[in-house]
């Protein structure tokens, strides 16, 4: 029976990671031959390894760059986490100056629409690829706020892994936030499925009301302070990378 690439991933998955737009929409470019792997065009349902295979949409290299550069953002709610919307709502890249603006980076780690908090743009494919793909389990935490207090036995289930349409999930850290007395809970999951910690908690029985992202791998939202953003230095990016895989 063939065994796909590890590393692989399907193309489609792959545009989405990189910002160029939602599954869907990038299978519809993908069938609109907008989408080369190694100069020649894309197939729907194709798998690619980005350390390995070149990636261009619309003739330009998605997963590679000789000049890489990291902008770290404090996302807030209302913008959605792509390059482009077909629906015209405001996207993350309309939150830089128009000098990042020019340099085409996608944004890793989507956050939805009314989600907020740490996001990662950059041009590098391989760093993008690192922190989204489930076999590197990187770590990203968020802070959640519910509808009410959760159970303890909610909070166990949540810690040992649930199931949900795709699967089961792997256990996640959870913690109880006192804040405000308000039922604010922290969770760190080491996949990155579609919406994962908003359909968690609809699993285990709550309603988010609002939810933060204070971690994306090595970085945290705290590393911005009081900034909107933050240009990161590329060898510290990469090192910070590397020693967290080891």
């Amino acid at each position: 029976m063939f065994s796909p690439d590890p590393d692989s991933v399907k193309i489609h998955a792959y545009l989405a990671h990189m910002g160029i737009a939602s599954r869907r929409k990038s299978e519809e470019l993908v069938a609109a031959g907008k989408v080369t792997v190694n100069n020649q065009p894309a197939q729907v349902g194709q798998r690619i390894n980005p350390a390995k295979d070149e990636v261009k949409f619309n003739g330009k290299v998605v997963n590679s760059s000789e000049n890489p550069v990291y902008v770290l953002i404090n996302k807030p709610h209302g913008f959605v986490s792509t390059t482009d919307d077909e629906l015209g709502r405001p996207t993350v890249l309309q939150l830089l100056p128009e000098s990042l603006k020019k340099l085409r980076l996608y944004p890793v780690g989507r956050l939805d629409q009314d989600s907020q908090g740490l996001m990662l743009l950059t041009n590098d494919g391989d760093v993008a690829y690192k922190l989204t793909h489930p076999k590197f389990e990187m770590p990203k935490t968020y802070e959640v706020l519910l509808d009410r207090s959760p159970t303890e036995a909610a909070v166990n289930i949540l810690r040992r892994g649930m199931l949900l349409r795709e699967g089961m999930t792997a256990p996640a850290e959870v913690e109880l936030i006192e804040r405000d007395n308000k039922p604010w809970l922290s969770i760190t999951i080491h996949e990155g499925r579609n919406r994962q910690v908003r359909r968690m908690m609809e699993r285990a029985g709550y309603d988010v009301q609002k939810l933060i992202r204070i971690r994306l791998g090595p970085f945290i939202l705290s590393d911005l302070g009081e900034k909107p953003m933050l240009q990161l230095d590329a060898t510290q990016v990469q090192k910070a990378v590397t020693e967290l895989l080891q």
